[in-house]
């Protein structure tokens, strides 16, 4: 008995402990940002890699990297940074070795020993431009001092002899008339001689136009001289950029190639050199391929591995699009392709890497680069506090930028006022007169705000380093600051940003709240909650974002038949193995009692849950719903619970404050919720810019929430070490209380039995 109460005594002094830890919380955030008001205080680092927030490991990385000029592949979820790295480290580069590694050479193509190969060479781009610009101006002057083709003369004496004829033609006719009428005869020969004059005239006008449009040979010379000009295919001169952004990875893009040439015949043909194009590998020092999965799906893997080794490559068609004329091309010196590859992709593309044993791109890569993991959370620090609070101010000043870009010349030109009426045309309704575009501040609140979001969407008690969905709340709150024309961005601007600005996952996980808000009404008026337990559940987006949701489970046991649990409906392996654990947890109950072992049949459903059900959060639930239907008391519906069951202890996890959330909503009507201890910690941001107190109920602890000011609309946070835990608030009975319940009810049905 001592042991008991010395036991209980610890247990209990330990969650006193754990539960003062949770509400201290708020105050120690707060402590982290105690020379802050709010982000107008903050200044951004002049060095771009620090502009890059939770990445440490990968910015001292690239640091190194760029020092040794090598490869990098960055592996890591969507909107962890890997473009905005690959940007910083592009700029870092720029700004210590751009003058260096910027092409300095003019390509130039000129023509090869056939029509269909062309030669390479690198020359000054200053003085290639002016070699060429005094050889075409040359053959130009050539040209204009080219006589036309004409045949006047020759049509001149024909029209000569035509009017002499026709004129002797008319002597002669007056002659006979009063002469002689036997000269008649004369006449048509000369009638026929003109004639024939005519058509003589005639041939030669047609001869002439055709050879003007034909154009004389010596302008078809001409054309031949211009089409051996050499071409410039790249000039250096014209491009201050080092980094090649390949979103779609292919010999188009990388290599470069040939285009097809539609005049083939009759002299018109352009001259392979003239088609010729390059592609990242001949002008970017540094290539950056968005997702690693588009170079696998083209096939151009292989071509990578060889100009990653060579450092040099041929120009030829044949690659993607260079069909036709172009297709049979190619240069005759290599290309230089000294580049430095960036590279992107997912844990699920590394891994495909792996696999296939394609270890050639991940050497190339380690032999003068590393393979980068960016982290998808990190600890919960005062630096990574302060680092939420420099990315806050960084997108303030993008929108600021990005409202000048978009508004600067109206706001010139006709002040705030136009900007206000002209906004009012694009939105279709009237703005508030003080409406003025420009970017707000966050205040300490509204960053708290931002952090609990941060904390919420990562389970492991850290903060989310998936930043790119943040930017929409961040931009959005600006706006809705700009309607109030508040003087910074506050709480309720994040807040109000964050039910607006969700994914489309998170679309779908609202319009399933709602539709479960009706499920639940319809299942209160119509059950009396014996065996309905309201479990909770979570999915992940594809872009990481866990989403809660509440997840109505029906349960029945029914005492003498089959001894076997039956779960209908798409449930995974994980969610199977729950069943079966919940199953043999009540069986142990009942079997640890000293009476008659009498077999049980169970039966689980999850209402409406026709995408599937995965993993073992909702074993507490099914347990509590089976015990339920067993000893015929009513589940407190106005709570949802959470956790994993192992034997009677209630084990964490995951996405518990995505879960908490999605049922905290008043309009649900749901008053609270049952979560492991182990999972204690993940309320703790639920506890910003709110009120909140301990409580406790039959020696279980907790946390209350309000949800409204004034310390209304309560919603109560218990936590659960064991099952027995989660009975008393959801069932009303604890450990004693169901032994005796379990002995009456099996009593009853071995009387009726007999």
């Amino acid at each position: 008995m001592y042991q008991d109460f010395l036991w209980g005594y610890r247990m209990e002094n330990a969650n006193d402990a754990r539960i003062q830890k949770i509400l201290n919380y708020p105050e120690k955030l707060k402590d982290y940002l105690k020379n802050f008001n709010n982000t107008s205080e903050i200044k951004i680092p002049s060095d771009p890699i620090e502009r890059v927030i939770f990445q440490d490991k990968a910015k001292d990385a690239i640091r190194k990297i760029a020092q040794n000029r090598g490869h990098i592949l960055m592996v890591g979820k969507p909107g962890t940074g890997k473009s905005l790295l690959a940007e910083m480290f592009n700029k870092v580069l720029d700004m210590s070795l751009g003058d260096y590694l910027r092409p300095q050479k003019a390509i130039v193509g000129y023509p090869g020993k056939d029509k269909n190969n062309i030669r390479i060479a690198y020359e000054d781009p200053e003085k290639i431009k002016a070699v060429l610009e005094e050889i075409n101006l040359k053959i130009l002057e050539q040209a204009n001092h080219t006589k036309e083709f004409s045949l006047q003369e020759e049509i001149n004496s024909s029209t000569k002899i035509r009017n002499g004829l026709l004129i002797t033609a008319v002597l002669v006719v007056f002659t006979a008339i009063f002469i002689s009428p036997y000269i008649f005869g004369v006449v048509g020969l000369f009638g026929i001689g003109a004639i024939f004059m005519q058509i003589q005239i005639m041939n030669f006008k047609v001869q002439e136009k055709t050879q003007r449009e034909n154009g004389p040979p010596v302008k078809r010379s001409i054309k031949r001289f211009l089409d051996m000009v050499p071409e410039i295919l790249y000039d250096p001169t014209g491009d201050t950029g080092l980094m090649g952004r390949i979103s779609a990875p292919g010999h188009r893009t990388m290599k470069g190639g040939f285009r097809h040439d539609p005049y083939q015949s009759g002299g018109l043909g352009t001259p392979a050199h003239k088609r010729a194009f390059l592609g990242a590998h001949a002008k970017s020092p540094i290539i950056y391929i968005d997702e690693l999965r588009t170079l696998l799906e083209s096939g151009y893997m292989s071509h990578l591995l060889e100009i990653m080794q060579n450092k040099s490559y041929i120009l030829e068609g044949g690659g993607d699009q260079s069909t036709g004329s172009g297709a049979a091309d190619k240069s005759q010196d290599r290309l230089r392709a000294e580049n430095i590859i960036i590279a992107c992709c997912n844990h699920d593309v590394l891994n495909y890497l792996i696999e296939k044993s394609d270890g050639a791109f991940l050497s190339r890569i380690e032999d003068k680069g590393e393979v980068i993991e960016l982290n998808s959370s990190v600890p919960e620090t005062e630096k990574n506090i302060e680092a939420v609070t420099q990315y806050i101010k960084q997108e303030v000043t993008n929108i600021e930028v990005d409202f000048q870009n978009a508004w600067g010349k109206v706001i010139k030109k006709e002040g705030y006022e136009g900007v206000r009426i002209r906004s009012e045309k694009i939105k279709g309704e009237l703005l508030p007169l003080e409406y003025k575009l420009e970017a707000r501040d966050f205040s300490k609140e509204a960053v708290l705000e931002i952090i609990k979001e941060l904390r919420c969407r990562s389970s492991k008690q850290e903060l989310s380093a998936l930043l790119r969905p943040i930017n929409g709340v961040i931009k959005t709150a600006e706006f809705e600051a700009i309607l109030e024309n508040s003087k910074l961005v506050e709480a309720k601007h994040v807040c109000r940003a964050l039910k607006i600005h969700i994914s489309l996952e998170g679309s779908i996980s609202q319009k399933m709240i709602e539709y479960n808000k009706k499920l639940l009404r319809h299942l209160v008026v119509n059950t009396d909650f014996i065996g309905y337990v309201v479990g909770l559940g979570v999915f992940t987006s594809k872009s990481g974002q866990m989403f809660g949701q509440p997840l109505p489970i029906r349960c029945q046991s029914i005492l003498g038949g089959q001894n076997l649990v039956n779960a209908p409906g798409k449930l995974g392996e994980i969610a199977k193995a729950a069943v079966q654990n919940v199953r043999s947890s009540i069986r142990g109950a009942i079997n640890k009692i000293d009476i008659k072992q009498i077999d049980c049949e169970m039966h689980i459903e999850y209402i409406q849950a026709h995408g599937g059900v995965e993993g073992d959060s909702a074993s507490v639930a099914m347990d509590i719903g089976l015990v339920s239907s067993l000893i015929k008391i009513p589940v407190n519906y106005k709570y949802g619970v959470t956790g994993s069951l192992s034997g009677n202890v209630v084990l964490g996890v995951g996405g518990v404050a995505e879960k908490i959330k999605s049922i905290m909503d008043e309009n649900l009507g749901m008053d609270g919720v049952c979560i492991p201890w182990l999972n204690c910690h993940d309320i703790e941001p639920l506890l910003l810019n709110t009120e909140y107190e301990a409580i406790e109920k039959e020696k279980v602890s907790g946390i209350r929430i309000f949800r409204n000011k004034n310390k209304t609309t309560p919603f109560d946070i218990y936590f659960c070490d064991n099952k027995y835990d989660a009975y008393k608030i959801l069932l009303g009975i604890d450990e004693k209380k169901f032994e005796e319940k379990i002995i009456e009810i099996i009593k009853e049905y071995q009387n009726k039995t007999k």
